[in-house]
């Protein structure tokens, strides 16, 4: 599983003209699942969100988690983190799981984020949607439970 963690101050999802959620101070996950992924990639990677040290503390050092914050969370799914663009000018999808894998894994993972107590988001799973992002910062961390990056 792929993950671009952004700190925002909010953000939203529109889908058909109808914004479907709303977040305040938090962080908006955007969220890809490849074809090797499991249940152990979205507990890998959810933990690994949830306590992810990017806000800072009352020094100005990033030492606060969103757990530690209680900030919101925004989770959105986005099979275009397994694009490989290495070659010619239009990604492949190869390593992109299939829809009902990610979408299976993409459910699991938000509910192990409400599991640990905190305030969860989602976009539509498989919906075209607009995403409004005000990062913070800017403060953006790139994750993956293989360890790729």
């Amino acid at each position: 599983m792929r993950a671009v963690v952004q700190r925002v101050t909010r953000g939203s999802v529109t889908v058909d003209g109808k914004r479907v959620a709303v977040i305040g101070p938090g962080l908006v996950v955007l969220l890809g699942v490849g074809r090797e992924d499991d249940a152990g990639d979205a507990r890998y990677l959810a933990q690994k969100v949830a306590r992810l040290r990017i806000f800072e503390d009352e020094q100005g050092k990033m030492n606060r988690s969103v757990l530690d914050t209680g900030g919101e969370m925004l989770i959105v799914s986005q099979f275009t983190l397994y694009g490989d663009c290495r070659q010619g000018r239009r990604p492949g999808f190869d390593r992109a799981a299939r829809p009902e894998q990610a979408q299976e894994l993409y459910e699991l993972f938000v509910r192990l984020l409400r599991e640990e107590g905190l305030a969860v988001a989602t976009g539509v799973f498989g919906a075209y949607m607009q995403v409004e992002i005000i990062n913070d910062g800017p403060v953006t961390m790139l994750l993956d439970s293989k360890k790729e990056f």
